[in-house]
């Protein structure tokens, strides 16, 4: 019997929707929103305002893409949590409305776990157990998944996320939002070894971002002379900018490198402490270059067997939501009515 989904995601601020029969995506359309950029980050309250604008014609297109009339959905599964509450409430609102209407199954999704699970979508697929660094702009974890509903984190960040470390230096470095992508488009040019910055000493699995991004905060502010905050080092705008300007390339290459080899460095102490060899990335970060070439090159060395998503299921996308529903329907892990949207939520 052939089934089928329609998945809708709304965690933040991009508004998308997919089409899957049998596991297989037939349509992913996702929207963006370019007001914020002038604002430097998100604003909830005018993502949530763009959700409402967007999400009819987005899932319309879903559906005439895959060529699948309404009526024929099997299940509609949506992004329960986490995310901003606004954004979660117009997409939980609007699966409700269609299972109420056409009396069919609702699949609530986590997040994260459709990042994880993004890695099942095309061939090849890893096979269980893997393990799976998710890497994004809110969160940073290291997967054990054992098969689509049994997932374990045994590590995550202790403060920042890896996508905020990005981000966060590209809005020191003057660059717009979201800078980084552009910090990632820089780096290719630099020289990684040029400037040093520090990798923080945390125990087990666990991650740290805050300590590199104040390293980084000093360094630009003392114009490359130091990675300590010393009145003596301070420089004025005038030499900041201009040490900016002369050395972006290898200042975003710099920061692009510590930042990966923090990642894989755990990654490789989860490989070696549970003996799995099939890895994923997943998130938002793993669509970054430098991290899906050094991951890959690693995994090489190390015998892995890697695995990352296509370009367009990294980012935030209906599609993994999908992925995810279709697996939640076979084993009948269905909601009624009453489930409610939240910002921040364990895994189940």
């Amino acid at each position: 019997m052939s089934v089928t989904i329609l998945a809708i995601e709304s965690s933040c601020d991009e508004t998308s929707a997919s089409i899957c029969i049998d596991g297989k995506i037939l349509s992913n359309f996702i929207a963006n929103q370019t007001i914020h950029e002038q604002y430097g980050g998100v604003v909830p309250e005018l993502a949530s305002r763009a959700h409402i604008q967007n999400i009819v014609p987005v899932v319309d297109s879903a559906l005439k893409k895959a060529n699948v009339d309404l009526s024929a959905i099997d299940a509609i599964a949506f992004t329960q949590a986490p995310g901003l509450i606004g954004s979660l409430l117009v997409g939980g609102q609007f699966a409700k409305s269609i299972s109420l209407a056409l009396n069919k199954p609702l699949i609530a999704v986590h997040h994260m776990q459709a990042h994880v699970l993004a890695n099942l979508i095309n061939d090849p697929k890893p096979s269980f157990p893997f393990l799976c660094l998710t890497v994004s702009g809110g969160h940073t974890q290291i997967v054990l998944c054992e098969s689509p509903s049994s997932m374990k984190v045994i590590g995550e960040t202790i403060d920042d996320a890896a996508g905020e470390a990005f981000d966060k230096s590209a809005k020191i470095l003057g660059l717009p939002y979201p800078g980084g992508p552009l910090i990632d488009k820089y780096a290719r040019e630099g020289n990684p070894d040029r400037f040093k910055f520090p990798e923080p000493r945390i125990e087990g699995l666990n991650f740290s971002f805050s300590g590199l991004k104040t390293s980084i905060l000093y360094f630009l502010q003392n114009a490359g002379k130091s990675n300590l905050y010393k009145e003596e080092f301070r420089a004025n705008e005038e030499e900041k900018k201009i040490f900016i300007e002369n050395n972006l390339a290898d200042i975003c290459a710099s920061i692009q490198h510590r930042i990966v080899t923090i990642l894989l460095n755990k990654l490789k102490k989860a490989a070696v402490e549970t003996g799995i060899n099939d890895i994923c990335i997943a998130g938002g970060v793993s669509a970054n270059s430098g991290l899906r070439t050094a991951f890959q090159e690693m995994g090489k060395d190390l015998g892995w067997n890697t695995y990352i998503p296509a370009f367009e299921f990294c980012t935030d996308n209906a599609g993994m939501i999908a992925i995810t529903g279709y697996y939640k329907y076979l084993e009948g892990n269905f909601v009624d009515l009453t489930v409610s949207s939240s910002a921040r939520a364990e895994w189940k």
